[in-house]
């Protein structure tokens, strides 16, 4: 198992009592985090749902926000950015944008888990301008141009 990467987290008051994001199992990549508030989603509505923490992450990584897949499957509730992206130098609070895409409305309790986050490193690009670039098989192909979905 390779050493955890401390990630420094300051609890804000409607944080209070909640736990904070862990992981569910031994093998898995993400954390679950809770909801600090209520709140209803109606059919196509979404909400900045607040967990009541705010994250201090090292340089050279960033935490993605990603949908809990139960969520999605069972009740078309889930993250529309997905991964969503918090930066190692945002210093507000995490908050986790979620949408109802199901017929019904949902119901976001406190302490409900809304969603993963996964903490991973970031590799910065260094943009090379060149006026023209090497030939592939694939060539500019591409929105289902390699197949795969016979309605693409």
């Amino acid at each position: 198992m390779p050493e955890a990467v401390p990630v420094l987290v300051k609890r804000l008051p409607h944080g209070e009592g909640l736990a904070l994001p862990d992981y569910a199992t031994a093998g898995a990549a993400g954390m679950d985090v809770l909801a600090a508030e209520d709140v209803t989603l109606a059919p196509g509505e979404r909400h900045a749902v607040a967990t009541g923490l705010a994250l201090a992450i090292p340089p050279g990584y960033e935490i993605q926000v990603r949908p809990r897949s139960g969520l999605a499957l069972k009740h078309g509730v889930t993250v529309p950015n997905t991964p969503g992206t918090i930066d190692s130098d945002y210093r507000g609070e995490l908050k986790v944008i979620m949408i109802n895409l199901g017929s019904e409305p949902f119901a976001v309790v406190r302490g409900d888990r809304v969603a993963q986050l996964v903490l991973a490193p970031v590799v910065r690009a260094g943009w090379v301008e060149v006026d023209s670039l090497d030939e592939t098989q694939r060539g500019t192909g591409g929105f289902g141009s390699t197949g795969g979905v016979a309605g693409l």
